[in-house]
């Protein structure tokens, strides 16, 4: 019996090393790498298909694992639309993100409302660019608590204090524009897009930014820009946009830490504000001097470091630039392509001055331009600079009853289809400023006008921007003649980041008399 036992214990042994040398000489990595692949692939897809549900999509992923990435590359507006229209709900999948897009205006408004089960994010690569620990990743309680500290600088007060330098800036870059184009007209989008880069720093940062540091900030933020694509290679790879843009990042904001010290000496010397940072180093000081004669008082604002500052005043031009420089294209096109547009303007600037065009601006003399006003607004909607806002679900998200948003996916509400809803716009896809007149359909129906956003991430400068360009196209129409060149491209959309113009805008500027006549009108 046991020699039996034996024997069957040493078949074993040699059925089992015979296996295992089987198993080795048939071996091969193409094998392995094939099953490997194979399980990859369906993986990816049978995650798609549980993710997907019931929102409209594709049925499958065409682009294994990378989805749509390389469409993206080269974002068409068209693209977009067509993914709007095919359901309030829609999905894409690219590399590992899974994203639902919304746009319906109550879903949309849904989202906006959804802080416990949602919060803003942007591209993977963006914590690198703009830093871990920027305000904008904060969430929750931490998030109000800093945003506190930033409502006093959008203040009706604190805007009136940034007027002056805005106008200078204004002034400058309208009489270069004229200059530029003596002799014939010249592409915009790079020119506007320094000027709102200028108007931006010389409001946040005052006289502590020299031009030449303006400059240089606003010729090398577009590949900020274009580092931050909606799709994008999660890791930053040398000589990459993403490198690119984080070495841009950082130059940028070790300007605003030095101009951040500036602030803190300039009002500890006891000098007034005159810019953001300004008023934000006062509003510290008002904080820490209220809470020394009262010990028991909350501290509204407290102590922010320089390189916090930076931090948040880098997300405000980040928040800014593409979106006022998208706005400034639009505003200048319509309005030079419609005489009477620019002739109202006209009118109501010389009124607001009281017949003296060259009256210093204030924020209520901006107030007045009741027409410039209902124009600038009018093409926010009808160009909206901001059309999706990206945010990522923090936990399992019902946002209808028949679809949950998985957690860790990207949900994006859209505003563009709200800013066109035929029901709330009379013939939306015009340009009609008169539609904003006060007690009109469109004023009424507030839930639709999601231009800055809604909630408790609206856009803090919304106020600020609108300011801003009643103030440069009142300047800029009263003082010039501004001739469009149209061309086939003029109205169809280019998508960098936001919408702007295909043949990115072509224009002459020319001095007129304040007095004269608007031809055409």
């Amino acid at each position: 019996m046991e020699a039996v036992s034996s024997r069957i214990s040493a078949l074993s042994n040699s059925t089992g090393e015979f296996q295992l040398e089987s198993f080795i000489s048939n071996f091969s990595w193409w094998k392995f790498a094939v099953t490997a692949l194979v399980l990859v692939l369906t993986y990816d897809q049978v995650s798609y298909q549980i993710n997907k549900g019931t929102v409209a999509g594709p049925k499958f992923k065409i682009w294994p694992i990378i989805g749509p990435f390389l469409e993206s590359l080269d974002p068409k507006f068209e693209e977009y639309y067509a993914k709007w229209e095919s359901g309030p709900l829609s999905c894409v999948s690219i590399f590992h993100k899974f994203v639902v897009i919304a746009s319906e205006r109550d879903l949309a408004r849904k989202i906006f409302h959804s802080p416990a089960f949602v919060k803003p994010c942007v591209v993977d690569v963006a914590r690198k660019i703009l830093r871990p620990t920027n305000w904008v990743f904060l969430d929750g309680k931490a998030h109000v608590d800093y945003r506190n500290g930033l409502n006093g600088l959008f203040t009706k007060k604190a805007l009136e204090i940034y007027v002056p330098a805005q106008e200078k800036i204004i002034d400058k870059y309208l009489d270069r524009f004229v200059e530029m184009t003596k002799e014939e007209p010249s592409v915009f989008f790079p020119a506007f897009r320094e000027l709102m880069c200028a108007i931006s720093l010389k409001t946040f940062c005052g006289d502590y930014i020299t031009d030449d540091q303006i400059k240089h900030i606003a010729d090398e933020y577009y590949r900020v820009t274009a580092a931050m694509e909606l799709v994008n290679f999660p890791i930053i790879i040398p000589y990459t946009k993403t490198w690119y843009g984080q070495r841009a990042a950082d130059m940028t904001m070790k300007i605003f830490e030095v101009c951040a010290q500036a602030a803190k000496d300039h009002i500890a010397a006891g000098g007034k504000p005159t810019c953001i940072a300004d008023a934000w180093v006062f509003l510290m000081q008002e904080a820490r001097d209220n809470k020394t004669e009262d010990v028991n008082s909350k501290l509204l604002v407290r102590e922010f470091s320089n390189k916090e500052i930076s931090e948040a005043i880098f997300t405000f031009l980040f928040a800014s630039q593409d979106a006022s420089s998208s706005a400034c294209c639009w505003l200048f096109q319509v309005i030079a392509d419609r005489p009477e547009v620019a002739a109202k303007i006209r009118a109501e600037q010389l009124a607001v001055r009281n017949g003296d065009p060259n009256m210093p601006l204030s924020s209520a003399m901006i107030d007045e331009m009741t027409y410039t006003n209902m124009a600038v607004k009018e093409c926010l909607r009808y160009r909206p600079p901001v059309i999706m806002v990206p945010y990522v679900a923090k936990k399992a998200y019902p946002i209808s009853e028949s679809y949950t948003v998985p957690k860790g996916a990207m949900i994006i509400p859209t505003t563009y289809p709200a800013l066109h809803d035929p029901e709330v716009y009379d013939d939306p896809e015009e340009f009609i400023p008169e539609r904003w007149v006060e007690g009109s359909k469109a004023s009424k129906n507030t839930k639709n006008w999601l231009v800055f956003g809604t909630g408790t991430h609206v856009c803090l400068g919304q106020n600020y921007v609108k300011m801003v360009f009643a103030a440069l196209v009142g300047k800029a129409f009263l003082f010039h003649d501004i001739e469009h060149t149209i061309t086939p491209l003029s109205e169809k959309i280019k998508v960098f980041a936001t919408l702007f113009p295909q043949d990115d805008l072509i224009l002459k500027f020319k001095k007129r008399d304040p007095f004269a006549p608007t031809v055409g009108a």
